[in-house]
């Protein structure tokens, strides 16, 4: 029990992702590693250095091009065979820890030493757990998925980042943009698909015409549509993690009717997947709605009994904290008024209103207003493009009066 105990220990903290001390059911999602995912978003993107030492490990600029295939291939196979494994109820630990060892540990070190998280400390110790036995294998193996496409996700944004940062060398950006593509496509896509067949959404489309547009604007040298293209594959993943968290789909609501209708659905494994979702997000929402986030967070903790858990109020946090972050998003676009970053941030702006479109009508008390802002954020976003200062303020008192109401919805 020592492992699981220190587990235990690191959630209370904050800082270890597992699916309930003591819960031996838990029935999954299938994504294209096998499970779902689970993102830190608005993580740093520090550039390493082109030597870098990471917890015992080094990593250069050579390994790591050549490592994200084998990243790739390397996940899915530990995934796939360890959830097979528990499923039969026999792992063989030993296998797999050599396995992340020798073919995927350098990565994820790599990944946390960047976005100071611990992603490596947590799969240690769930592994630790699942071995002595006091975690059950099948949620050391969902655990290892979630924090895998967690790491792929953070390494997209690093070669998103190395190849804006040597963006005249078009050959170096190809290879960037065609190692973050192999990321998605092999271990994040699946996620992103099954939020697109829940919601009839097309992220998995727009995220298909963000990498287009960053390769062309890459050809092209044209830098500020590459940085454009770049958050419409951001924010839609950001998107896809709060649909399946926080919409009126998502786990909030999913929780709650289990808990009300208890069946074949264990509401704590629920509570579990809601809250590994909210940490794809809970570091960018933080820092633009402190309240909002925390309040998230005390609803899918696991300590919290789930017939406590409502998703309206899930729901509304959320709405709030996306409306603090767009708001926040068009202050910098102002303040950059002239500069690519304004027209990036007016875009960002305009993306995390979309990300919480489909809340927008009953927020704002209507289809009508909903689409009001929604045409407003595009228009904002056309008038910074051309430089229509005057225009583009007085606009942007039409949104703020929206965000301010969606800011303090629920309240």
């Amino acid at each position: 029990m020592k492992a699981w105990k220190a587990a235990c220990t690191m959630i209370i903290l904050g800082s270890v992702i597992l699916a309930g001390c003591g819960q031996e059911n838990e029935k999954n999602e299938a994504a294209s590693t096998g499970t779902n995912a689970t993102v830190e978003s608005k993580a740093s993107e520090t550039k390493p250095a082109e030597t870098k030492e990471t917890a015992g490990t080094t990593e250069t600029a050579e390994t790591a091009a050549e490592g994200t295939g084998a990243f790739v291939s390397a996940a899915k196979e530990l995934v796939s065979g360890l959830k097979a494994d528990a499923e039969a109820g026999k792992v063989d630990w030993d296998k797999y820890s050599e396995l992340y060892n020798s073919k995927l540990k350098a990565v994820v070190q790599a990944r946390d030493t960047e976005a100071e998280s611990h992603v490596d400390e947590q799969l240690e110790a769930a592994a630790a757990a699942g071995k002595e036995g006091s975690l059950s294998p099948v949620v050391v193996s969902q655990l290892y998925d979630k924090l895998l496409q967690k790491v792929a996700f953070l390494t997209m944004r690093h070669e998103f980042k190395e190849a804006n940062e040597k963006f005249t060398d078009k050959p170096f950006v190809a290879d960037e943009l065609k190692e973050a593509r192999e990321v998605y496509d092999g271990i994040l896509k699946g996620m992103v698909e099954k939020r697109d067949t829940a919601y009839e959404t097309q992220l998995a489309g727009i995220i298909d015409s963000g990498f287009a547009e960053m390769e062309q604007a890459a050809d092209k040298g044209d830098n500020l549509a590459y940085n454009l293209g770049k958050q419409l594959v951001d924010k839609s993943l950001m998107k896809a993690f709060y649909l399946a968290s926080g919409a009126d789909k998502g786990y909030g609501y999913k929780v709650e009717q289990a808990a009300k209708q208890p069946g074949d659905n264990d509401p704590k494994v629920g509570q579990a997947e809601g809250w590994a979702f909210f940490q794809s997000l809970k570091t960018y929402l933080e820092g633009h709605d402190k309240e909002s986030a925390n309040y998230i967070e005390s609803q899918f903790d696991l300590s919290n009994d789930v017939k406590n858990v409502k998703g309206d109020l899930i729901n509304q946090a959320y709405v709030r904290a996306f409306a603090a972050t767009a708001k926040d998003e068009y202050t910098e676009s102002f303040e950059n008024w002239g500069k690519d970053k304004s027209v990036i941030t007016a875009l960002e702006g305009a993306l995390f209103i979309n990300v919480i479109e489909r809340d927008l009508s009953k927020a704002l008390g209507g289809d009508a207003k909903a689409k009001a802002l929604t045409d407003n954020a595009q228009k904002l976003l056309d008038e910074v493009k051309a430089g229509n200062k005057e225009q583009a303020e007085a606009t942007y008192k039409l949104i703020e009066a929206d965000l301010n109401k969606l800011a303090s919805y629920g309240k």
